[in-house]
């Protein structure tokens, strides 16, 4: 179910009142978990069996690793089948025709890609998994915030009523923001109307829908013609121009989608991590991995660069592990090589900047100059280009649009650069706006709420007459 679609419009009112037509928390979780099933296999309801699955073995094996007194056989036991069931479900699903494609001949890697369904979230939901299994892994007897290991039935029952509505919760299921255990399991228990937070909920849907149908479903149009061989006609200043769109594009789709959890979430008296923090206001490769999607960096970290060694081993060991991490990172948004060598990139950029700030002692500004303005356009234009292979998978037609920026003529087509610009707009708009706050601090209370409220006001009203034709959110595909 999308959430831009008539049978959502239906279905929240009716979650939300059903949620607090009951007051105990066991009532209002099993609504809304129960509805996070629906919501899930709406438009394919063969998808339901896998994330029950997945729920499932995961909740088993954080009870087994949160029990006090299990042997330490049993509690590797129990972690091993966790991260090898999550990995295993995402390798399978997800990674079996690009494993395939080295060891089979083409025809039969397409053949086995066909017969093999990619479920929506499995990327979200099985990252949630692995955080559970290791947080109850670091836990052992001390517990999780708000999950502790069942003694009685009742306590049993209870215990894995939470594992399920955490692992389905749906404002975040199918595109994050990828929540941690530790970030939400303490957040259990009842709700009341009166406690929700009306004026965030409602500025985060507004902003977010606005993003999503206004911004990123307009520019949608404009960017389907980053296709080969459509670009190889277009003048160079178009080529750059739809580079820029397509940025702005992924950010207004991905971080419309993550305020709208947001929001959503708040209706039902819960608060979902922060995932985007004005990424193209960054003033380096490393900053911005510290503002764009924040939960897949955090999880990232926690998970695997710390495990590797994190900069505890050496400098060497730091860089490769910063590469290992990037390319792996890469490799979690889509099962092709194109996502890899865009990880990779990273990956060498984020060792780069290390070895470079290092050893000059650059520092990062605390406000803005010329220079800080002039890097964080420098990084937005390498980010930008490295979306390319987000839009581009296949590797030749990346580089056959290089060629087309570099030596493709430069007069331009107006048309297509006033819809890009007209549409691209809000978003440098909205970083201007982050970028002003310190300004803005020292204007009166009264002056900041006008101004707010009309640009607010603007948003809904474009929102409902200026959409463009809806579509699907593009990390779905991932």
């Amino acid at each position: 179910m999308l959430f831009n679609s008539w049978s959502f419009a239906v279905f929240l009112p009716l979650v939300w009142v059903l949620q607090y037509a009951g007051r105990r928390a066991g009532w209002q979780i099993a609504v809304l978990t129960v509805a996070s099933f629906v919501f899930y296999g709406w438009g394919n309801p063969g998808l339901v069996p896998l994330l029950a699955a997945s729920t499932f073995i995961n909740g088993l094996c954080a009870q087994q690793l949160l029990t006090p007194g299990m042997p330490a056989t049993r509690r590797h036991v129990a972690l091993l089948l966790g991260l090898g069931f999550n990995l295993g479900a995402l390798g399978f699903y997800k990674y079996a025709g690009l494993i395939a494609g080295l060891f089979l001949p083409s025809e039969w890697t397409d053949a086995l890609k066909q017969s093999i369904p990619l479920p929506i979230g499995i990327s979200f939901y099985t990252f949630q998994g692995i955080s559970l299994v290791m947080e109850a892994w670091w836990a052992g007897a001390a517990g999780i915030a708000g999950l502790t290991a069942p003694v009685t039935l009742r306590e049993c029952g209870w215990f894995h009523a939470k594992v399920w509505f955490f692992k389905a919760f749906f404002p975040q299921l199918v595109a994050g923001p990828i929540v941690k255990a530790r970030e939400f399991l303490h957040q259990i228990g009842p709700k009341r109307p009166a406690d929700v937070d009306w004026n965030g909920a409602l500025r985060k849907l507004v902003l977010g829908f606005f993003l999503k149908m206004v911004v990123a479903d307009n520019l949608k149009e404009a960017t389907a013609a980053i296709r080969f061989p459509e670009f190889t006609e277009m003048p160079r200043l178009n080529l750059l121009a739809l580079l820029y769109a397509f940025s702005f594009q992924i950010l207004a789709d991905f971080g419309g989608y993550s305020l709208i959890a947001q929001g959503l979430a708040k209706l039902f008296g819960y608060e979902l991590p922060l995932n985007f923090d004005f990424p193209y206001l960054s003033r380096s490769v490393t900053e911005f991995w510290r503002r764009w999607h924040i939960s897949l960096s955090s999880w990232l970290r926690q998970y695997l660069y710390i495990p590797l060694g994190g900069n505890r081993q050496g400098e060497a060991r730091t860089y490769l592990n910063l590469f290992l991490v990037m390319f792996l990172g890469g490799l979690w948004h889509g099962a092709a090589w194109s996502y890899a060598i865009w990880g990779g990139a990273h990956g060498l950029l984020l060792a780069g900047e290390r070895l470079v700030f290092r050893q000059n002692k650059v520092r990062e500004e605390a406000g803005w100059t010329w220079l800080g303005a002039f890097r964080a356009f420098a990084v937005f234009n390498v980010v930008s280009l490295l979306w390319l292979l987000f839009k581009l998978p296949n590797i030749h037609d990346v580089v056959a649009y290089m060629r087309c920026l570099v030596g493709n003529p430069l007069q331009p087509q107006p048309q297509s650069l006033y819809i890009i610009a007209v549409f691209s707009l809000p978003v440098v708009a909205w970083h201007l706006w982050a970028a002003s706050a310190p300004a803005r601090a020292r204007w009166r209370p009264a002056l900041n709420w006008r101004a707010e409220t009309a640009l607010y006001s603007a948003m809904l009203w474009l929102t409902l007459f200026n959409s463009g034709s809806a579509g699907d959110f593009i990390y779905f595909q991932f």
